[in-house]
C-alpha cells in the first residue's frame, strides 16, 4: 500500500554525502497537506522521499480525485515528467510531514546520461509500477468492494497510518457512499 524503495534511498543518500556542489541535492521539508507537485504545472526539481508519506493522485475534470499510490521512503517523484519533458502528470501531497532530497534538474539529467546505476534503479522503479498497477486493477475487478475495503483497512492498520474516508474512496476508485455501504456491511 505504501510504496518504498530502500535501494534508491541508499543510492541517493550516498550521492548527497559525496556531491561536490552542495546545491545539486538539497534536503527540503513539507508539512502535512502541502503539495510537492501540482498536476499540469512544471516541476522545478526531481525529488526522492527521505521521510514521511505522500499520496499521488489525479484530479479529474469533474474535480474528483483518484489516488494512484501512497509513497514512502525512497520513492522518486518527477522523473517521468523530466524524461518525457511534460508538466506534472498528477498531484503529490504530503499525508504526514515529508522530507525529500530535492535534486537539481541539470544534475539529474547529467546523472541519467552518465550513471548506469541510476538507470538500473529507474528501470526497476518503472517495472515495479507496472506490476503494481496491473495487479491492483485486476484485484479491484475480481473482488467485491467489501473485500477490497477490508484489505485496505488491514493494510492501513499494518502500516500504522490514518487514511480519511475521502482518500480511501479515492484510492479504491469508488464513491464515499459505496465506501460507507461496504464499511457498514463489514461491521455486520
Amino acid at each position: 500500500m505504501v510504496r518504498t524503495n530502500q535501494s534508491f534511498l541508499s543510492y541517493l543518500e550516498q550521492l548527497y554525502k559525496t556531491q561536490q556542489r552542495k546545491e545539486d541535492i538539497i534536503v527540503k521539508s513539507f508539512p502535512k497537506g502541502k503539495r510537492l507537485f501540482v498536476q499540469n504545472e512544471n516541476a522545478s526539481k526531481i525529488m526522492l522521499i527521505k521521510e514521511g508519506i505522500a499520496k499521488c493522485f489525479f484530479t479529474e475534470e469533474n474535480d474528483k480525485e483518484y489516488i494512484v499510490e501512497f509513497l514512502g521512503k525512497g520513492e522518486i517523484l518527477g522523473e517521468i515528467e523530466l524524461i518525457r519533458n511534460i508538466p506534472c502528470l498528477c498531484n503529490i501531497e504530503a499525508m504526514t510531514d515529508v522530507t525529500v532530497y530535492a535534486i537539481a534538474i541539470p544534475y539529474f539529467t547529467s546523472l541519467l546520461k552518465n550513471e548506469i546505476s541510476l538507470n538500473n534503479l529507474l528501470l526497476e522503479v518503472f517495472a515495479e509500477r507496472i506490476v503494481n498497477t496491473s495487479s491492483r486493477a485486476s484485484y479491484q475487478q475480481l473482488y467485491t468492494t467489501e473485500h477490497t475495503v477490508a484489505k485496505l483497512l488491514d493494510l492501513q492498520l499494518k502500516q500504522g497510518i490514518e487514511i480519511s474516508r475521502e482518500d480511501k474512496a479515492a484510492y479504491l476508485g469508488i464513491t464515499i457512499r459505496s465506501l460507507n455501504r461496504a464499511l457498514k456491511s463489514l461491521e455486520r
